[in-house]
């Protein structure tokens, strides 16, 4: 399934909209074996991430930052920092995104 986003369009195994709002929105994520979301960053918004199914991992630039998380487990990276998300051992896993709050965009990196 590709889902465009501002900014880029993921290929990802399932895209559910929780709910959305001027400057928030609930998402979640579903990644087969070998998705990932690429490398990308948001100019004022912070994503609160919540492992479903795992493990996962999200990575962060300036600061690096590695966050492997299991279902249950969260993490948050704030407005500006490049980060990048995947299964661990490129598996499959599913997250919720919690975006906000700000007007929401996608940089991508190359």
């Amino acid at each position: 399934m590709k889902v465009g986003q501002t900014g880029m369009t993921l290929d990802v195994a399932g895209y559910e909209t929780i709910m959305e709002g001027e400057d928030m929105r609930a998402i979640v994520l579903t990644l087969d074996r070998g998705q990932t979301v690429p490398w990308h960053y948001h100019s004022a918004t912070t994503d609160s991430f919540v492992c479903l199914k795992g493990p996962m991992v999200v990575e962060t630039r300036a600061p690096r930052n590695t966050y492997v998380l299991s279902a249950g487990e969260r993490c948050t990276v704030p407005p500006k920092t490049a980060h990048h998300v995947y299964g661990l051992d490129g598996g499959p896993c599913q997250f919720m995104v919690l975006q906000g709050a700000g007007v929401y965009d996608n940089v991508l990196l190359g």
